[in-house]
C-alpha cells in the first residue's frame, strides 16, 4: 500500500453525515451527464481460426476440447518421436514467434532441420512458460492463462465465444503537426512510445504511429503527452471535466466540505468501493475512469479550479508499473505547482490497495488540500494546452502567492531555454525545430526569439543546435511576459565584403573563420567565407591573373 499521508482532523459525525448526503447528491449529478459514445470506432472480424502453443501435456486436452467448434493449429514445444494422430495440423517447434491482434495474428515457427513454418490466425492460446507476446496489455484474441489448470480452461472456453464481428471505440486522437517527437532528424519526446504498456505506439521518422488494434484505452500516453498532440478520447478531458463540476456544484449546494475525488477503474477499483461500502469517508467523490491512468495535472488542475481539495487515484496492483511512476512524477509537478503558489497540501493521493482494509485506511488520510476562494467557470477543454491555461490562470489569479514563477522537476511541460549567447550563431536550426511555435526568428533580422507559455520542454531545440548553445530551465512563469515574444539573441548582420549585401550574422561567420581556417579547400581564399552565396561562386569562376575593376567610391 503506496499513501502519502496527510493529518486530518477526529470525525465529526454531524459533518460526516452531512458530507455523506453531498456525495449522494454529487454523484447523482455526475451520473446525470449523458454517456460518451464514441464517434470512431475500430473493427475486428475473427473467424475462429486457433494457434494453440505449448507442451504436448497441455496444448493437446485444450485443442481437443475446441477443436469441434473451432479450427486448430497446434504447436508443441518439446520433441515428439512421432506426432499424436489428431484431426487438425500438429507442429513440433523449436522456436515460435506470434504478433498480431485478434483476426489478425501472424505466427512463424520452426523445428531443428525444418524449414519455417508460417501461419494466420483469429486467435492465440499460448501455454508456453514464457509468453510470446511480452507486453503488459494483451492484445485482444490473445490468451496467456499462465500455469493454473481452471485459467487454462476458462481460456478455452472463453475462445469459443470469439466468432463474428467485434468493435471497440477508438480511445485516442492523434494531431501530428503539435507531436515533439522529431524534427529533420533529430528525436525528442518519446514519452508516449515508452509508457505504452500495449506496445502500441512507434517511431515513425518524425513522427509516432498508434496502432488502433492493439491500444487498450489507458490513456497514459496522452497524461505524459507534454504538447496534447494524443489525446484520450474515451471520455474526452471535456466530458471528464463536466462531470467534476458539476460533481462539486451540487457537493457544495448540499452543505458538503473538502471534496476529493477519488478516480477508479470499473473494475477491481470499484469491486473495492463496494467491498467497502459505507466506510468510505462522506467527502470522498468516487468517480470511475476507464482506466485510472487516463488523466493527468490538465484534469487535475481543473478540479482543484473548481473546488476540489484533492485528487486521490486508486490503483489495485493490475497496473503496468511504468503508469505508477508516470503518476507519480504528475502528481510530483503538479504539486510543486501548487505550492509555489501558496496552496497548501498535499493535494493528490497514489493509492494502491489490494483489500478494503488497505483502502479504508488509506481514505482516512485523503488530501484536504487549499482551493482558491472562488470555484472557476470555465470548462475543461479537450486541447490538453488551453485547459492548462485556464486552470492556472485562475489558480494563479486567486493564489495566496504571487510569484512570478515556480521551478519545476525535470520532465515538467512548462519551462524556458537558456542560450549561452557567446556560442550561439544565430543559425536559427532551433526554431525550425521547435513543434510548439515557443522560439522564432527575427523574421529577417539576425535575432532569435522566445514564447515560454508556448514551450513544451521537449528538447529539440538542445538536441538539434549545432553550437550546444540551449539548455532547458523547467519552471512556471506567470510573468506578464510569459505569452510574449522576448529576444533571447541578437547580433549585427554580416554583410557581404564584394556586394555589400546581409547574408548573415557577424558571430556565424566567426566560427566558420574559426572551424574552416585550416581547410584546405579555403587555403588563400578564407575571404570567400565573408563573401555571400553568389559572389562566392562569381569568385570561383573569375581567372586568378586576370586584373578586376572594382566599385570604387567617388570622392
Amino acid at each position: 500500500m503506496n499513501i502519502r499521508f496527510t493529518d486530518n482532523p477526529p470525525i465529526d459525525p454531524v459533518r460526516e453525515g452531512r458530507d455523506a448526503q453531498a456525495r449522494r447528491a454529487a454523484i447523482q449529478a455526475a451520473d446525470a451527464i449523458p454517456v460518451f459514445e464514441p464517434a470512431v470506432t475500430v473493427d475486428y472480424r475473427s473467424a475462429g481460426r486457433s494457434l494453440v502453443v505449448g507442451s504436448a501435456a497441455h496444448a493437446l486436452p485444450l485443442a481437443d476440447r475446441i477443436a469441434g467448434v473451432l479450427p486448430v493449429t497446434v504447436l508443441l514445444l518439446d520433441s515428439q518421436d512421432e506426432f499424436p494422430l489428431r484431426p487438425y495440423p500438429v507442429h513440433q517447434a523449436r522456436t515460435v514467434a506470434v504478433a498480431g491482434w485478434l483476426g489478425a495474428f501472424e505466427a512463424r515457427w520452426q523445428a531443428p532441420g525444418q524449414a519455417v513454418g508460417q501461419g494466420r490466425f483469429d486467435l492465440v492460446l499460448d501455454l508456453c512458460p514464457s509468453r510470446l507476446i511480452p507486453s503488459h496489455q494483451r492484445p485482444h484474441g490473445y490468451y496467456a492463462p499462465g500455469d493454473g489448470e481452471a485459467a487454462r480452461l476458462a481460456a478455452g472456453e472463453a475462445m469459443l465465444d470469439m466468432v463474428g464481428d467485434f468493435e471497440k471505440p477508438k480511445y485516442f486522437a492523434y494531431k501530428e503537426r503539435s507531436c515533439a517527437h522529431g524534427r529533420n532528424g533529430q528525436k525528442g519526446c518519446s514519452a508516449c512510445i515508452e509508457i505504452c504498456s500495449a506496445q502500441a505506439i512507434a517511431d515513425d521518422g518524425d513522427r509516432i504511429k498508434v496502432n488502433p488494434y492493439l491500444c487498450a484505452g489507458c490513456g497514459a500516453c496522452s497524461t505524459v503527452c507534454p504538447t496534447g498532440a494524443i489525446s484520450y478520447a474515451f471520455p474526452p478531458a471535456a466530458l471528464t471535466g463536466k462531470r467534476m463540476q458539476a460533481a462539486l456544484r451540487c457537493y457544495r449546494e448540499a452543505g458538503g466540505e473538502d471534496p476529493v475525488f477519488l478516480l477508479h477503474d470499473p473494475e477491481h477499483g470499484a469491486e473495492l468501493l463496494a467491498a467497502l461500502g459505507d466506510a468510505v469517508p462522506g467527502r470522498v467523490i468516487p468517480l470511475a475512469l476507464q482506466h485510472t491512468a487516463s488523466t493527468g495535472i490538465d484534469v487535475w488542475f481543473g478540479a482543484v479550479a473548481y473546488g476540489a481539495a484533492g485528487i486521490a487515484i486508486l490503483t489495485t496492483g493490475n497496473e503496468a508499473p511504468q503508469y505508477l511512476a508516470a503518476l507519480d512524477q504528475q502528481m510530483t509537478i503538479g504539486q510543486a505547482v501548487l505550492d509555489g503558489l501558496g496552496y497548501d497540501g498535499p493535494h493528490f493521493q497514489l493509492l494502491q490497495a489490494g483489500a478494503p482494509e488497505e483502502l479504508a485506511v488509506a481514505l482516512r488520510h485523503a488530501p484536504r488540500g487549499r482551493v482558491p476562494s472562488e470555484p472557476a467557470v470555465f470548462h475543461l477543454a479537450n486541447d490538453k494546452r488551453n485547459t492548462l491555461d485556464y486552470a492556472l490562470e485562475h489558480l494563479h489569479r486567486h493564489a495566496p502567492l504571487k510569484p512570478e514563477a515556480v521551478t519545476l522537476p525535470p520532465g515538467a511541460p512548462f519551462g524556458a531555454v537558456e542560450v549561452n549567447r557567446g556560442a550561439c550563431s544565430l543559425c536559427m536550426s532551433c526554431v525550425g525545430a521547435c513543434p510548439a511555435g515557443a522560439l522564432q526568428d527575427g523574421q529577417g533580422a539576425p535575432l532569435l526569439r522566445f514564447i515560454e507559455k508556448n514551450c513544451v520542454q521537449c528538447g529539440l531545440c538542445a538536441s538539434t543546435c549545432p553550437e550546444n548553445a540551449i539548455s532547458l530551465a523547467p519552471r512556471l512563469s506567470f510573468a506578464e511576459t510569459r505569452g510574449q515574444a522576448v529576444v533571447l539573441n541578437e547580433s549585427r548582420p554580416f554583410h557581404c565584403i564584394r556586394c555589400d549585401k546581409p547574408f548573415g550574422t557577424l558571430q556565424m561567420v566567426e566560427n566558420m573563420l574559426g572551424r574552416l581556417a585550416s581547410h584546405p579547400a579555403f587555403s588563400g581564399h578564407l575571404d570567400r567565407l565573408r563573401m555571400c552565396g553568389d559572389c562566392r561562386v562569381i569568385d570561383m569562376m573569375e581567372p586568378r591573373d586576370e586584373m578586376r575593376v572594382t566599385s570604387l567610391k567617388r570622392s
